[in-house]
């Protein structure tokens, strides 16, 4: 077993692997990157750890579905997750970014990918501030996209988006009607290096559909993309 391994320089990673050998690679070539590294193999002892600012998470752990891991962290947090999946199934990726996922590398994949991956991810995240001006928010109907603070109201009530769901309605709101193509909405919110399926986008329209509690708000444009809708 391989004990957990903290580093005190960098962004902090959380590395949840439980093939050892894949783990002692990757903790080596994080630490030399100059990431600091927080190594576990199993769920329960993922969900232990406090304070980081992305997580690598294995989806195959050994005592619970990585994808339950998945959805917890997200209930608790928004911090940046990046699935290691070892199949390239279709529905797993979609369910995991339904979950909460920001984004997947499928096994096997190069160390400069991944890193190139946390770097996309974490640098879209920005701690939240207090919202003193609520004026300054971009107003539609009863949304409110507040792209300083990073908060979404509706009707009042903030809604809890991760950063890429935020990054996706915020690129949507900045031209409330226009139709974005789903090629656009991946190089501005994801990156233009993107290497996955365009139907990451869906995933990700779908969960802030359902959270925003109407599909009208974003309208998918068959063969084309997506627009923000207004729901009064």
């Amino acid at each position: 077993m391989l004990p957990p391994v903290r580093h005190t320089v960098g962004v902090h990673v959380l590395l949840v692997e439980d093939d050892i050998p894949i783990a002692v690679s990757l903790v080596d070539g994080l630490q030399a990157a100059g990431y600091r590294v927080t190594h576990v193999a199993t769920g329960t002892a993922a969900l232990a750890v406090t304070d980081v600012d992305v997580v690598l998470l294995d989806l195959g752990l050994p005592d619970m579905d990585g994808r339950d891991v998945c959805r917890e962290l997200r209930a608790r947090s928004t911090v940046p997750i990046i699935m290691l999946m070892a199949r390239g199934d279709e529905f797993d990726r979609v369910l995991g970014l339904e979950l909460g996922a920001d984004d997947y590398v499928t096994k096997p994949f190069s160390f400069r990918e991944l890193v190139a991956r946390m770097r996309a991810v974490t640098r879209r995240v920005a701690p939240l501030a207090p919202v003193t001006d609520v004026a300054a928010a971009q107003v539609i109907g009863p949304l409110q996209v507040d792209r300083r603070a990073r908060r979404v109201r509706l009707g009042g009530v903030e809604v809890a988006l991760t950063a890429k769901e935020f990054d996706l309605l915020a690129y949507l709101a900045a031209d409330p009607g226009a139709v974005c193509t789903r090629t656009d909405i991946l190089e501005h919110v994801w990156d233009v290096n993107w290497y996955g399926p365009t139907k990451t986008v869906d995933a990700h329209v779908a969960a802030i559909r359902k959270k925003l509690g109407d599909a009208q708000w974003i309208e998918a444009v068959r063969g084309v993309g997506f627009r923000l809708g207004s729901v009064q």
